[in-house]
């Protein structure tokens, strides 16, 4: 009878171990949030702003220690986004926890946009474009 408090001790640390390498670091969801929300901005048609690839990668790189790790995570978004839309994309790219949170903070901007797009895509707009990650045009 030893054998299960054992067996769930160990599952218990198994699982906590998951749950702690599921979780974004500080700096993913900063950059994850700032990318979710440029992406929003683009995606809505926000008049006077277009895509700076290379600015979102410096600021990922900043913000995660290198341009690879900004990759990544970009990647990560990618995916999740391809998954979502029944898209085939790379499952060494996806996360999980990268999914759920781009789509929690989507739905947060874009509820904004449309509900009043002008103040909204200044808002959302000037604070990506100030990151990087679009420019005014």
């Amino acid at each position: 009878m030893n054998i299960k408090p054992t067996a769930i001790a160990l599952l218990a640390m198994i699982l906590a171990g998951q749950a702690r390498a599921a979780m974004l670091t500080d700096a993913e969801a900063t950059f994850l949030e700032q990318l979710v929300t440029a992406a929003a901005v683009l995606e809505q048609r926000c008049t006077g702003y277009e895509a700076d690839g290379a600015g979102g990668v410096q600021l990922g790189a900043r913000l995660l220690g290198s341009p690879d790790a900004a990759m990544a995570m970009i990647s990560a978004f990618d995916a999740a986004i391809k998954a979502n839309d029944g898209d085939d994309y790379d499952p060494r790219k996806f996360r999980p926890e990268v999914s759920e949170a781009a789509g929690k903070t989507f739905k947060r901007v874009r509820a904004d946009l449309i509900a009043d797009p002008e103040r909204a895509c200044a808002a959302y707009g000037d604070a990506s474009a100030a990151g990087g990650l679009v420019r005014r045009y």
